[in-house]
């Protein structure tokens, strides 16, 4: 019954492709997702750069050409936002990096209760940011957090301290969150190519006498690199575009102390109604976005091409 099932489906799907040309049947495979992509990504694309042209708010729109840009080009606060988002990225994503590689080596490690740990790993990742970031919150706050509390009572400092009013401690803050929500799908995907590398380089590494390190810099490394640089990309452009971290820790404050473009441009469209301002400042995320992405890119394929990765 089953094989006459099969043998109907497959002469009707052979009678659809003689009816229809082939070119006519591919463009109804591919239709639906252009019309989602169109939609959801081509079109709010295309009014943001509309509007970037625009002094747009709620009292209506009036095109004033490159003006926006020109603003922003002059702008040093926007220069400095620029800096602070691409030193925010490059720390929190290598901090990621090496504590994924640190952690995924120790649970790829032959030791007891290995599968306890690797579901430990995971809360981080599971529990939803906003609540996360409430839990840090408590724990930064002067009166009533665990840290200060600790570092009272250590003697390093004589009063409460709140780590999230201070310029410095309240950016170092805001990665260390974004690090401890990032880290467990860096661990994870580094776990999942190293249980990829073949066990007989290993055991070949050893007879001949290799140490622990040696095999890590010679087997490991190069065996997953291309997994790095491709968990580098995916990582830099997550932490580019946090948003919510930021927002619910400091709100970019203080004093823009943790303000990155993504939330300089919240405040602008959103909080100022400038949405003009707004989507001009979008539209050279996307461009840096996207310029970094390539070069990522290109990165990579050279990796790929070195380790013989199709």
């Amino acid at each position: 019954m089953a094989d006459v099932m099969h043998a109907e489906e497959s002469s009707t799907a052979k009678g659809v492709r003689k009816a229809l040309p082939e070119s006519v049947f591919a463009w109804l495979l591919v239709g639906p997702a252009m019309i989602f992509i169109a939609v959801i990504v081509a079109w709010p694309l295309a009014e943001t750069i509309r509007l970037s042209f625009m002094e747009a708010g709620l009292g209506g729109e009036t095109f004033v050409g490159l003006a926006n840009y020109e603003e922003l080009v002059e702008s040093r606060k926007f220069h400095q936002t620029i800096v602070r988002t691409f030193y925010w990225m490059f720390l929190s994503v290598a901090l990621k990096l090496v504590l994924g590689l640190i952690g995924a080596t120790l649970l790829n490690a032959a030791i007891p209760g290995r599968a306890l740990f690797r579901v430990l790993v995971m809360p981080p990742w599971v529990i939803p940011i906003a609540i996360g970031c409430i839990g840090w919150l408590w724990l930064y706050n002067g009166y009533f957090g665990v840290l200060s509390g600790v570092m009272m009572h250590l003697g390093i400092t004589d009063a409460p301290f709140e780590f999230l009013a201070h310029k410095q401690s309240a950016f170092y803050s805001a990665i260390v969150t974004d690090v401890w929500v990032g880290v467990p799908m860096v661990t994870l995907f580094f776990l999942a190519a190293m249980q990829g590398v073949s066990r007989d380089l290993y055991e070949a590494a050893w007879v001949d006498g290799a140490g622990r390190w040696y095999r890590f810099r010679r087997i490991t490394i190069p065996q997953i690199m291309p997994v790095i640089v491709s968990m580098s990309l995916l990582s830099a452009i997550f932490t580019f575009n946090s948003f919510e971290i930021i927002w619910i820790l400091t709100e970019g404050g203080p004093r823009g102390a943790t303000t990155t473009l993504i939330v300089d441009t919240y405040k602008t469209a959103i909080g100022n109604y400038k949405f003009g301002e707004g989507s001009a400042r979008a539209v050279i995320i996307v461009l840096l976005l996207g310029l970094f992405s390539l070069a990522y890119l290109f990165f990579l394929n050279k990796v790929n091409k070195k380790y013989g990765v199709k």
